[in-house]
This record gives structure tokens, C-alpha cells and sequence, in this order.
């Protein structure tokens, strides 16, 4: 243990160490128990009458002659093809991340090295374009798009997507450029590195935390976004939320919640994954930045 937690009292410790672990929990169960509810059968997990139900699965033993079932799942996955949704979700968020990006770490370092007055109003007019409601952008296209007869296909809606997290894009990675010093183009160039082969060899890998970090919240943004894939993705070209919301029915139509649920597991595991993967570079990319002057 360290000098400076020796020094706290020990009511401070416990304190702090009890608002932590009620904080994990907190947190946490909301998806521990939509993992657990998921394997249960609906009149258990929603069960009105008795509560307990989804803990010990009185219904699920009755109906599967076991307290657990995989029904949720095979239903989603096999009867439902999920899975081509998840593959619509993966080819969304890996043309979002790869644009943006590629655009992002372009533009953010010429706007960082330029020192032209239009940086700011550029920077200023891209976030006021992120803060709109996507909804509002998203009108915009939708007749062109039918016109065109270029709607409901996932190369449109990339398009779209990428649009709107552009200028959030942009406004991270600047914000990590300019915690370059310049000094380190100025060097690569003194020895013979035009200013691209600056950028590529000797900015970059300085800052490929911060393009982690940016591409991150990017997939994240492409990866959860309902609005724009619900409005120009058709149904057999759907990504994973729209579906999921798809398959708790409307007041026309009959949907199975427990469907619903398993998709929401499967859905969420993935970026737990990738969060505890790339959870050094996060951190590394979200306090020290770069090199600093």
C-alpha cells in the first residue's frame, strides 16, 4: 500500500472503497442481470406476479425441464439471422472508423500546423455542425437518396455516419496534434522528410494513442447509433440496434422480447471486449496525449 493511502484514516478508506465497490455494482447490474434474465423464458423475467421467478426460473424448469435455456439466443441468431446483422454492423463501423480516421488525422494535423485565422472559425462551424440533432442532417438526404434509388444499402449510410463523426473526429485529433511540438516536423524535415513523410513517420507514431482513442469513440458512435441506420437502412440491411428494437414488435405487429434480450448480450459483449483490449492505449490516449513541449 502506498505512503499516501497509510496516511488516510481508516473511516476515509473504507468510505472510499465502499462508494467504489457500490459504484461497480451499480453499474454493473444492469447488464448482469440482462445476461442472467437472457437465458431465462419471458414469464420468468418479466414475470409480474413474483419477482424471484427470474432468479430461480420456475417457468423455464416447467417449459425446457431446466432453469436455463439457449432459446432467446437460437431464436435470435438462428431464427432470426442475427447474425447478418452483426456482419452489417461490423462492415458499418470498420468504412466509419477506416474514413474517418484517414480524413481526421489529415485534416486535424494541417488545421494544428496552420496558423491561418480560419482554423478556429473552421473548428468552431465543425462543432456546432456535431451538435445538431442527426436527425435533423439526416432528413436532408433522404430524397436525394430515394431519387437516386441509392437508399436502404449500407454504402449510403457510411456516407451519412461518417458526416456526422467527422467533425468530432477532427476536433480530437487536432486537439492531439497541437500537443506536438512542432519542432519534431522541423527535425524530420532537417533530415531530408518532406512533410508528408514527417506526418507518417515521425507524428503519427507519436500520437497512435490518440488515433486509438479517436477510432475508438468513432467505431462507438457507428456501432450504437439508431437514428440514422433505422431511417436509411432497409430491413434486410439493418445493423444490430435497429434490429434489436425490431424484434420487441410494434403496436402492429407481435415481437419476442426474449429475442430482444439475447440480442442486447450479444451485442454488448463485443465492446467489452474491445474496451479491455485497447484499455491501455485509451488511457494513455485520454490523459498524457503526446509528447509534450
Amino acid at each position: 500500500m502506498s505512503s499516501a493511502a497509510q496516511r488516510r484514516p481508516l473511516g476515509l478508506r473504507i468510505a472510499i472503497y465502499g462508494f467504489a465497490a457500490a459504484w461497480l455494482v451499480a453499474a454493473a447490474f444492469p447488464f448482469i442481470w440482462t445476461a442472467w434474465g437472457s437465458f431465462k423464458v419471458e414469464l420468468d423475467f418479466f414475470s409480474i406476479s413474483d419477482w424471484t421467478y427470474a432468479l430461480t426460473g420456475e417457468r423455464t424448469k416447467a417449459e425446457y425441464d431446466s432453469a436455463f435455456t439457449d432459446a432467446g439466443y437460437r431464436g435470435a441468431w438462428i431464427q432470426e439471422e442475427f447474425w447478418r446483422h452483426v456482419i452489417n454492423t461490423f462492415i458499418v463501423c470498420f468504412f466509419v472508423v477506416l474514413t474517418s480516421l484517414t480524413f481526421g488525422t489529415l485534416g486535424g494535423y494541417a488545421l494544428s500546423r496552420s496558423g491561418r485565422n480560419y482554423v478556429f472559425w473552421l473548428l468552431v462551424v465543425a462543432l456546432i455542425f456535431r451538435a445538431m440533432p442527426p436527425v435533423t442532417l439526416v432528413a436532408g438526404y433522404m430524397l436525394p437518396f430515394f431519387e437516386w434509388n441509392v437508399w436502404g444499402i449500407l454504402p449510403t449510410t457510411i456516407i451519412v455516419l461518417v458526416a456526422i463523426n467527422q467533425p468530432f473526429t477532427l476536433w480530437m485529433l487536432h486537439s492531439f496534434f497541437q500537443n506536438i511540438p512542432k519542432e519534431l516536423d522541423e527535425s524530420a524535415k532537417v533530415d531530408g522528410c518532406t512533410q508528408f513523410q514527417a506526418f507518417r513517420f515521425v507524428i503519427i507514431p507519436v500520437m497512435w494513442p490518440g488515433v486509438i482513442t479517436t477510432g475508438l469513440f468513432s467505431f462507438l458512435l457507428a456501432y450504437n447509433d439508431f437514428i440514422v441506420t433505422s431511417m436509411l437502412l432497409s430491413e434486410s440491411n439493418r445493423t444490430m440496434i435497429p434490429e434489436i428494437a425490431a424484434y420487441l414488435g410494434t403496436t402492429y405487429t407481435e415481437g419476442n422480447v426474449m429475442f430482444a434480450v439475447a440480442a442486447v448480450v450479444s451485442a454488448t459483449v463485443p465492446l467489452f471486449i474491445l474496451v479491455m483490449f485497447f484499455q491501455r492505449q485509451i488511457v494513455s490516449g485520454l490523459t498524457a496525449g503526446a509528447v509534450k513541449g
